[in-house]
């Protein structure tokens, strides 16, 4: 599934040919929002924004137009009379003078109402977004105290939406590793000093990966890497996807670990289930 920062990407994308611009032809795939889709037609396109994994776009008659990607779900771009050639479903279409922003196989669709919009499911449960710049390390680090929150392991927290929204599998090994936690470890046992590592490496590790196309590794050691001859695919994580190999920092393998029905990655020696980090 696409994380935060892979969603605000697409979103710039989606914005950089929609916003501003009337909707001339629209397309819904699924049999329900059918008949919808002349609601957009002479519509112009407000604002494009995501919220956690989700995206709305603002239209001009005042409905605001909900998708979530889901597992599968991708949009593409494309000029207006080129499009894409691919297997895949399609879901949305809407189409400018000059693009056509196209929505393949997700499912989680909806026009929505002003109301609505405080009241869907997906979009009322979520916490603060990790790439939302008016979101400091001092809130993700005031959610960490919330009793609902505090005594959950942070390998469980870290992919609630309602926590942090935008987080996901590779931010969560990646969070974890930098701020030296292991995913049993709860905000309710940390200390205010590593309370603050993990809320300063939510916010860091997510808008570097925004920032760079996915890569979420520190500058100085992807560029030592890519001076060494590693691979993208070698240098883009710490942890995650690295089993077997070695820790960057203290030279230990990387282990695999299934965490809520999904994988995750950690260095034992760097992130100790006890807390206490070995010289």
């Amino acid at each position: 599934m696409p994380e935060g920062p892979e969603i605000r990407r697409t979103t710039d994308q989606l914005a950089a040919v929609l916003e501003g611009s009337c909707i001339e032809e629209a397309f819904f795939g699924q049999a329900h929002l059918a008949a919808a889709a002349e609601q957009l037609v002479g519509c112009r396109v407000n604002r494009v924004i995501p919220r956690g994994k989700a995206i709305l776009m603002h239209l001009s008659n005042g409905l605001a137009l909900y998708t979530h990607n889901q597992l599968y779900g991708v949009w593409r771009v494309a000029e207006r009379g080129k499009l894409p050639h691919t297997t895949r479903t399609l879901r949305v279409a809407l189409h400018t003078g000059t693009h056509s922003a196209l929505l393949y196989s997700a499912s989680d669709i909806a026009l929505l109402e002003p109301p609505q919009l405080a009241a869907h499911p997906y979009l009322a449960k979520l916490g603060p977004d990790a790439l939302d710049l008016d979101v400091t390390w001092r809130d993700v680090a005031a959610q960490m105290r919330l009793q609902r929150f505090r005594n959950r392991s942070l390998g469980a927290l870290l992919l609630d939406q309602s926590f942090v929204a935008g987080l996901g599998n590779y931010l969560r090994s990646e969070i974890l590793h930098v701020s030296r936690q292991h995913p049993a470890r709860r905000p309710g046992d940390l200390s205010r000093r590593d309370t603050g590592l993990v809320a300063r490496a939510i916010l860091q590790q997510t808008r570097r990966s925004y920032a760079t196309g996915g890569i979420t590794n520190s500058p100085r050691r992807v560029s030592a890497l890519r001076k060494s001859g590693c691979t993208r695919a070698q240098y883009r994580f710490a942890v995650f996807g690295r089993a077997g190999l070695n820790c960057y920092t203290c030279g230990s393998g990387i282990k695999r670990l299934e965490v809520g029905s999904r994988r995750l990655y950690l260095c034992e020696r760097c992130q100790p289930e006890d807390g206490h980090t070995q010289p």
